[in-house]
């Protein structure tokens, strides 16, 4: 069994990214795959099913649907009214080099043959849209203001790392694709934009700081306010359902020497997380909590729709680096329990806002070759 080698490498963390010691894909997604996703780098050539990838039950997801079928798509999210879908995609067979930004009515998707209209201008590289109150215009992060191609990938000599690309600013589009306005156009990096239910808010990563922060600002990109200020990379935030808290995925470097290379990275627009875990805090920066301490990389996080649990993705459970699965943990820290099974990829999880489906990333179903494609169930409580 192959395992999909281009993943996502950020949850809105950075883009789809490479993780098994070839070439991060390079954060367009900022909401991306974290560290340890590159661990046994060459064991994924020689897997066989085994009780880890063999189909169990899921017990959870009902009348799982596959929604496309081919290259890397990730960070789909929904539309205020439930019905359509937004989310990026490097599929070449759509005529992309690199992630671009893709909507549709979710009743359009499930055929290998139906290509969804590109929202995105195509230019440069792109991550982590959303739809805007109303649902006719979508918010995403582009690079296209820095140049027409897909930005390079920086020589890492090995190591795993997301380049944060500084040419990554916010914009929001209609549908057709025209570019509205642009909400950001501080010097570096801004993305990983996400919306407030009650449509007033969009939470956001950006190093205007000095540090990789999460921002607030308005719905009309007024008002920008740092929420977080501890050393490290926050990223991947998405509001409560009530929009007073956000959840997120954080790295803390702690010890002199994972400070210094921290620090050296991100001068050169790098990071390389080590350990990533899930936060909430309110929208007014108080309040912060480390919610999960399991080790490894917790990430892509997303409130349950009742507000008093969190999924995520996780590969604390396994020994292979790269063996990422779905969890659920209460916003105390408590009653972790683990919600997928079937493959080896599964994250980005998100709920319809009415609490009944969920759309996710997985790698399952591909036939054996390295594409991860999205699949959307009925959510059983």
């Amino acid at each position: 069994m192959k395992i999909s080698t281009t993943l996502f490498a950020t949850a809105c963390l950075l883009n789809v990214a490479t993780v098994f010691g070839q070439d991060p894909h390079g954060h367009g997604h900022s909401h991306g795959i974290p560290a340890g996703a590159g661990q046994h780098q060459n064991e994924h050539k020689h897997i066989n099913p085994s009780k880890e990838t063999t189909p169990q039950p899921e017990k959870h997801l009902k009348n799982l649907k596959q929604l496309t079928f081919g290259g890397d798509n990730a960070e789909a999210y929904f539309s205020f009214d439930n019905e359509k879908i937004v989310f990026q995609s490097n599929n070449k067979k759509w005529g992309v080099q690199c992630d671009q930004i893709f909507t549709t009515p979710l009743d359009k998707m499930g055929s290998p043959e139906f290509q969804p209209p590109m929202v995105s201008t195509g230019l440069g590289r792109t991550t982590c849209s959303y739809f805007m109150p109303g649902d006719s215009t979508i918010v995403y992060a582009s690079t296209h203001l820095g140049g027409k191609d897909c930005p390079p990938t920086p020589e890492t000599k090995g190591a795993y790392l997301w380049p944060i690309y500084a040419d990554f600013d916010i914009f929001v589009s209609d549908l057709n694709g025209n570019i509205v306005k642009q909400l950001t156009n501080s010097p570096g990096y801004d993305a990983e934009a996400t919306v407030s239910p009650d449509g007033k808010s969009i939470v956001f990563t950006s190093t205007r700081s000095g540090d990789l922060e999460l921002w607030i600002m308005n719905i009309d990109g007024s008002n920008p306010r740092q929420i977080t200020n501890g050393l490290g990379y926050d990223g991947g935030a998405f509001f409560s359902p009530d929009s007073k808290k956000l959840v997120f995925r954080a790295s803390r470097p702690k010890t002199e020497e994972e400070i210094k290379i921290y620090k050296d990275y991100l001068a050169k627009n790098l990071v390389a997380p080590t350990n990533m875990e899930i936060y909430t805090v309110n929208v007014d920066g108080t309040d912060l909590k480390q919610i999960t301490k399991l080790g490894k990389a917790n990430w892509a996080p997303f409130f349950h729709p009742k507000g008093k649990k969190i999924i995520f993705s996780s590969n604390h459970h396994s020994e292979r680096g790269y063996d990422f699965q779905l969890f659920m943990i209460g916003t105390n820290g408590k009653k972790l329990e683990r919600i997928t099974n079937n493959s080896i990829f599964n994250a980005f999880p998100m709920f319809s806002p009415d609490g009944k489906k969920l759309i996710f990333s997985s790698n399952r179903n591909n036939g054996g070759n390295r594409d991860t494609n999205l699949f959307i169930a009925d959510w059983v409580d």
